[in-house]
This record gives C-alpha cells, sequence and structure tokens, in this order.
C-alpha cells in the first residue's frame, strides 16, 4: 500500500519513525513533511498528505502532531478524507471497522511509539465491515458533495 505520513514539528521524530516501520512492513511511504525541528503550522501538513489520499496518489496517510487533533481536524477538510485521531488499538480498529477511516492521526504528546506501533498494526490490519455502516459512511460522504452542514 502507498502511505502518505506527515507532521508538525511537535510529530516529526514520531513521523519518520512512522515512515520507517510501514516500510519494513511492506509498505511504500510518501513523506509529506515537515523534516525540520523549527515550529510550523499542521494545517499544510495535514492537508498536502490528505489530499494525496483524497486524490488516489497514496491510499492511506499517518498523521502525527502534538495530541493528534489539529492534524485530524485540518485532513477532515479535504474531501474524500475520514480522518480519525486514534489513542487506543481499540479506537483504531473502530474507526476502520465502522467509519472506513482513511486517515490515521496519532499524538507524540499523548502517546508512546510502542502505543503507536500497536496503533498503526490494528490500523492496517482491521478492514471495513460495510453493511450498516457503509450507509453511515455514504452519508459522510454525501457532505463532501452537498457541501457543509448549515
Amino acid at each position: 500500500m502507498k502511505i502518505a505520513v506527515a507532521a508538525d514539528h511537535a510529530g516529526r521524530e514520531d513521523k519518520t519513525w512512522l515512515a520507517a516501520r510501514l516500510r519494513e512492513l511492506g509498505h511504500e511511504a510518501t513523506d509529506f513533511g515537515t523534516n525540520s525541528a523549527e515550529p510550523c503550522d499542521y494545517p499544510d501538513f495535514a492537508v498536502a498528505a490528505a489530499a494525496a489520499v483524497a486524490d488516489g496518489r497514496c491510499d492511506q496517510a499517518v498523521l502525527v502532531c502534538g495530541t493528534g487533533i489539529g492534524m485530524s481536524i485540518a485532513a477532515n477538510k479535504v474531501k474524500g478524507v475520514r480522518a480519525a485521531a486514534c489513542q487506543c488499538v481499540e479506537a483504531a480498529k473502530y474507526a476502520r471497522a465502522h467509519n472506513d477511516a482513511n486517515v490515521l492521526c496519532m499524538g507524540s504528546r499523548l502517546t508512546g511509539r510502542e502505543a503507536m506501533d500497536a496503533i498503526l498494526a490494528a490500523w492496517l490490519a482491521t478492514p471495513f465491515e460495510g453493511g450498516r455502516h457503509a450507509r453511515r459512511v455514504n452519508k459522510i460522504n454525501s457532505l463532501d458533495r452537498e457541501g457543509a452542514c448549515r
């Protein structure tokens, strides 16, 4: 699978580690930055990686910032993206199985590498269940077509 990776300055080191881990698992990891420890704006990197998922250049994305929340909010602004901030294995499984989330967001300040590795493994191994969940995901996707909820 082709997986985009991106981070802000807070998640940069974990992003680099996660990209290497993805490669160890046989995936292609495409790095959308940042590659600097200088403070930067996470929406720039979240949107670049999410756009790669939305336009098909990448199958999924893994984003890292301090909490994972900012990256998920920014990534979810990209049409076709369903980003989930996950702090545990169960959340990652549900995000994939029930929400067909295509972007995983994690927080370097909240989640250690051992937990990140387990979350990533669960994310990659869990398929979308479809069924009743497909109807719900279709409703989420229709928001992209209809524009914003008002």
